[in-house]
């Protein structure tokens, strides 16, 4: 890498592409998914070279690539229960950030020559937050900070991703780090399980998420027998929970209450309708209560992990 090499960048997920779907639509960014290995998913951002393009609505210069990056892995990570890798380049410098849950982001940076500027210890944690072996490939990635006057950035980056191999990670044909952001678009978009992620609202991101919902362990929760007992017992809770608030005069049982037959009410209405069939007024009706704030924001955190 030197001066002249093109700026891009990849988000490597610890989950296949069903699970990240989902989550990658609220990014609201325009992505290729795709699988990339046993157990991971790689999402290739589109557009422009960051710093080439001003921020939407500020004109002002856009922000560097590894900002941009780090803040979409750690949304990722934190509305998910998998890390999320992100690579990035640029002509001076090169490196990952790993965003694991609500847990501090670890991140390293090689100058465009690989020239190592990062703490030896973040290389530890990697590993241990991605259940690397503490000793083989500790010593392996260990070696990516020492310096080596033949291996520049580029080469640091392809030895991360040598290691994360042993756990299952493989590179769809097209994708190497170092290229520009419209060529790893192009080679992504030839593979035939790739998928395009385009933000097209609110309503549409939380019917890709029911539908996941609905296909993964907690799906005999939402439709069927098991649903509908769960939603008849907490319309059977609420009721006197509620009255029993009122006439305690304490707002918060009243509400607890509320929202007990509320939340029945809606899983009853919901099977019902899906049990009916999609496409009718009533289904869209649910729908849009799903689609409400609060509803977004409780199937954003309680993203279920498919077997």
């Amino acid at each position: 890498m030197d001066a002249t090499s093109p700026v891009g960048a990849l988000l490597l997920c610890r989950a296949g592409p069903e699970a990240v779907r989902p989550v990658a639509h609220l990014l609201r960014e325009p992505m290729l998914l795709a699988p990339a290995g046993e157990g991971w998913s790689a999402l290739v951002p589109g557009g422009t070279p960051w710093q080439d393009r001003p921020e939407r609505g500020t004109g002002a210069a856009a922000e560097p690539v590894d900002r941009v990056l780090g803040g979409w892995a750690t949304a990722l990570a934190v509305g998910s229960s998998w890390p999320v890798l992100a690579l990035w380049w640029d002509g001076d410098r090169a490196g990952y950030t790993l965003a694991a849950g609500f847990r501090r982001p670890v991140g390293y940076v090689w100058l465009a020559d690989g020239t190592p500027v990062g703490e030896d210890e973040a290389m530890r944690t990697f590993a241990e937050r991605l259940g690397l072996d503490p000793v083989l490939d500790v010593q392996v990635l260990e070696g990516l900070t020492r310096p080596d006057p033949e291996a520049d950035a580029r080469t640091r980056l392809r030895g991360l991703l040598a290691v994360l191999t042993r756990i299952g990670l493989t590179l769809p044909a097209g994708l190497d780090p170092g290229d520009s952001a419209a060529a790893l678009t192009a080679g992504a978009g030839g593979g035939p399980a790739v998928e395009r992620i385009a933000w097209t609202g609110w309503r549409d991101a939380v019917m890709v998420e029911l539908d996941a919902v609905e296909n993964s362990r907690v799906g005999p929760w939402m439709r069927g027998p098991r649903a509908r007992a769960l939603a008849g017992a907490q319309l059977a809770a609420g009721l006197p929970l509620a009255l029993w608030g009122a006439g305690r005069r304490s707002g918060g049982w009243v509400f607890a209450g509320a929202l007990l037959m509320v939340h029945g009410a809606l899983g009853l209405a919901y099977d019902r309708i899906r049990a009916d069939g999609p496409g009718g007024a009533a289904d869209e009706s649910v729908r849009r209560s799903y689609a409400s704030p609060s509803g977004a924001a409780t199937a954003y955190r309680r993203r279920p992990r498919r077997r």
